[in-house]
């Protein structure tokens, strides 16, 4: 899992569970961003931290390039917005958001129940660490982790039609290798260009 996570051997299940407490349904990310949420909620209490066997350091360290980017954008005159918490979007616009800048780093689940990374065909496993419980059809992750098996690191389920349309010059079908996702996709692709023609009319 994800560095702000510290799990000592001797304490292994209660961190844990103390980790479940934040987990999210649809992956990683948005695990961090729960805790992320508890942290300043907790107003950066570092015992807060010590109690839920998470690394103060590494939650000020994503405070402080968040205040950054912040910074940023506010130099640019670039407007910051954001989905409602409320909102049923909340947690699919952060996904989406996620996908526009991770769109190489996909991988497709196989009939064999093993993953295969999108354009170089690895085959790939969810790192033991996930929160995930399920394994979703289509994944986004942050690391390549080779150990004694291929793993991937960091995950998110996201959908397949939010990869057409979100980086559409990447996932030309054109130049992807023959595999069970390009298959897939292409039925994905033709169901969108179908529903599309047919709203013209």
């Amino acid at each position: 899992m994800p560095q702000c996570f510290v799990r000592p051997n001797e304490a292994k299940k209660a961190a844990d569970e103390a980790k479940m407490r934040f987990a999210h349904i649809d992956g990683d990310h948005l695990t961090l961003l729960n805790v992320y949420h508890a942290f300043k909620q907790s107003s950066e209490d570092p015992n807060w931290c010590y109690e839920n066997f998470i690394n103060f350091r590494s939650l000020k360290s994503a405070d402080n390039v968040r205040q950054q980017l912040a910074r940023i954008m506010d130099r640019f005159s670039l407007r910051r917005t954001s989905t409602e918490f409320t909102s049923k979007d909340y947690y699919v616009n952060i996904r989406k958001a996620l996908v526009q800048g991770f769109f190489m780093q996909v991988a497709h689940l196989e009939r064999t129940g093993h993953y295969l990374t999108i354009k170089d065909n690895q085959n790939v496993q969810l790192h033991p660490s996930t929160c995930l419980d399920h394994k979703p059809d289509w994944v986004i992750y942050n690391e390549f982790v080779l150990t004694t098996k291929n793993y991937i690191r960091t995950v998110t389920d996201v959908k397949p039609e939010w990869l057409l349309s979100l980086a559409p010059q990447y996932y030309d079908l054109n130049n992807f290798p023959q595999c069970e996702a390009k298959r897939q996709l292409e039925l994905l692709q033709q169901r969108m260009e179908t529903k599309q023609y047919q709203k013209g009319f």
